[in-house]
């Protein structure tokens, strides 16, 4: 945490000791939350090293860009709201996603089922640099990373690996994640009179057809599972920036902020090698 800066006022102080407890608190429980939810069923091991790269058509890695960069985004925004500087803001809770990816890695050294991988850190490192680089350079986030989410039937036949409950398969089921990067109009044009402030587009990718990490295996628990193609879907449809709506409640716009992980339900155009093109009226 950067250091507390001389002539600060009370609130301010009140307001950091507020926010290191808090990420405290949150991290002790995310890793308590992890750890029960994905590692307690597997053994322990020493630490090693683990290539994934190959793994489930590499949604896992975008996982870990989109993590890594709105952990930073909100990182930074809560020790702006603290009253840090915007150097000490922007490395410091712009790093913190990375930071507490490292400490997942760690655990996943550790652990029989998984181990260290360096495409992970890779992943991680270049959601960072996402967040670092923009607010560098612009002092803004034009482009920023979300996420959707939908049930798929594919998750019943391997619960152990894609997840039981619906908060599981969020986690689990790549094949009804997908990742968006979703691009503010405006910010690139502001001279533009007719483009709101909010509008978007965004570019999204995800897979479907995995029951498996590099493949699908025959049968689970003696049942012959179906014969699912993997393949790789892509997308493009229209988005909000929640974050650039205009409000005169700093609570609102921080929720809205936060709120903008969340790529929400619109029209979109798909691709993809087995399907060919198709619009998807509203698409989760």
């Amino acid at each position: 945490m950067a250091c507390l800066t001389t002539g600060q006022t009370d609130s301010n102080y009140f307001k950091k000791r507020v926010l290191v407890t808090g990420i405290t608190l949150t991290y002790l429980t995310g890793m308590t939350g992890l750890y029960y939810l994905w590692y307690k069923d597997y053994p322990q091991t020493d630490f090693h090293f683990f290539n994934d790269n190959r793994e489930w058509l590499q949604m896992d890695k975008v996982g870990h860009i989109l993590t890594s960069y709105n952990m930073g985004r909100y990182g930074y925004d809560a020790l702006r709201w603290a009253g840090f500087n915007e150097d000490e803001s922007c490395w410091t809770g712009g790093s913190s996603g990375w930071i507490f990816l490292a400490s997942i890695e760690v655990m996943d050294a550790y652990s029989s089922k998984w181990g260290f991988s360096w495409g992970d850190v890779a992943a991680n490192t270049l959601g960072t640099g996402l967040f670092l680089s923009q607010q560098r350079l612009w002092k803004e986030q034009r482009v920023i990373l979300k996420f959707s989410f939908h049930q798929t039937p594919l998750a019943m036949y391997r619960p152990d690996l894609l997840g039981n409950q619906w908060y599981e398969q969020m986690i689990k089921d790549y094949n009804g994640q997908t990742y968006w990067l979703s691009i503010n109009l405006h910010s690139f044009s502001p001279h533009s009179g007719w483009l709101p402030p909010w509008l978007n587009i965004a570019l999204g990718y995800g897979a479907y057809g995995m029951l498996g990490g590099t493949q699908n295996p025959v049968e689970y628990q003696g049942n012959i599972l179906p014969p699912e193609e993997r393949y790789r879907r892509f997308f493009i449809s229209p988005d909000l920036s929640l974050s650039k709506i205009k409000t005169r409640s700093k609570t609102l716009h921080s929720v809205l902020s936060v709120l903008d992980l969340i790529k929400i339900p619109l029209p979109a155009i798909e691709f993809s090698n087995k399907k060919g093109w198709k619009v998807h009226p509203l698409y989760f």
